[in-house]
């Protein structure tokens, strides 16, 4: 880990391009899959909750590629399938056979669709305030998604993560929206979910017969106060993947890692152990 940046950590190649990448333990391995917010990267999304996750397991949180640290090409197509290659080749330069597997909203996406793809290669799942099936997208996505750089507007969309806004503060929003500035961060962030936003949420989905075929033990994990993905999503995700739990935190917004940490981190450990 970088002593001037804690969001760097290691590089390794896959597919051509260089992913930064934390991994912190031992045991069997935990991927942990980031959201797509602006300026987001994996130590942002899951500094909270790695150190504990650490203790049973050897976690694995990369920047997938378009976030964070890890190398944008400029001719990179931003997609479902290219993701979900990234994770499975970050998988074989590890020497990784298998692992289970923590997305957090476009992360759930990528994290099912891995499943999917390659049921071999993912033991458990655990899907958290998860995209991976059709919805009529929120405004708190389409705003997400839309962000045009300002303190101002980070400030807003981070009011709309969050049930307790006294996790809200200036600085955070300062701090993410520096993220959101950096070089490169704002032109690929613009390319990857352009308007109509709709599309985009279809694009993220799986089928659902394929997401039934699912035999994976799946804990799924919803704030029921989510303004940016609705809990409809894993209420049906909960329908259709026969071997899954759900469980709904009340006054609890999209940041369930955040404003629940110290459950979340109960529940997942017990889960997955």
């Amino acid at each position: 880990m970088s002593p001037e940046n804690p969001e760097i950590a290691n590089a390794i190649d896959t597919g051509g391009f260089s992913t930064n990448y934390h991994d912190q333990g031992e045991g069997f391995p935990l991927l942990l899959v980031h959201g797509s917010g602006p300026g987001v990267s994996s130590w942002a999304n899951w500094r909270g909750v790695i150190p504990a996750l650490a203790q049973s397991h050897r976690v694995i949180a990369p920047d997938m590629v378009g976030f964070g640290f890890t190398e944008r090409p400029a001719d990179f197509d931003y997609s479902l399938d290219h993701w979900v290659a990234q994770l499975i080749d970050l998988m074989d330069k590890l020497d990784i056979v298998q692992a289970d597997i923590i997305g957090n909203s476009f992360g759930g996406a990528v994290a099912l669709a891995t499943a999917i793809k390659y049921p071999q290669r993912i033991r458990k799942l655990v899907l958290m305030g998860s995209v991976g099936v059709a919805f009529e997208i929120s405004h708190g996505l389409d705003a997400v998604w839309g962000y045009t750089p300002s303190v101002e507007n980070m400030r807003k969309l981070m009011d709309l993560f969050a049930w307790d806004r006294s996790l809200v503060t200036d600085e955070l929003a300062e701090l993410r929206y520096q993220a959101s500035i950096r070089p490169g961060v704002q032109e690929s962030f613009a390319n990857m979910f352009p308007a109509p936003r709709q599309r985009w949420v279809e694009a993220m989905a799986s089928e659902e017969q394929a997401i039934r075929a699912i035999d994976k033990a799946t804990l799924i994990i919803h704030g029921r106060d989510d303004q940016v993905i609705p809990l409809e999503t894993s209420l049906k995700l909960a329908e259709w993947i026969e071997n899954s739990e759900l469980h709904v935190f009340g006054h609890c917004g999209h940041w369930t890692q955040i404003e629940k940490n110290q459950r979340f981190i109960e529940l997942v450990k017990a889960f997955l152990n």
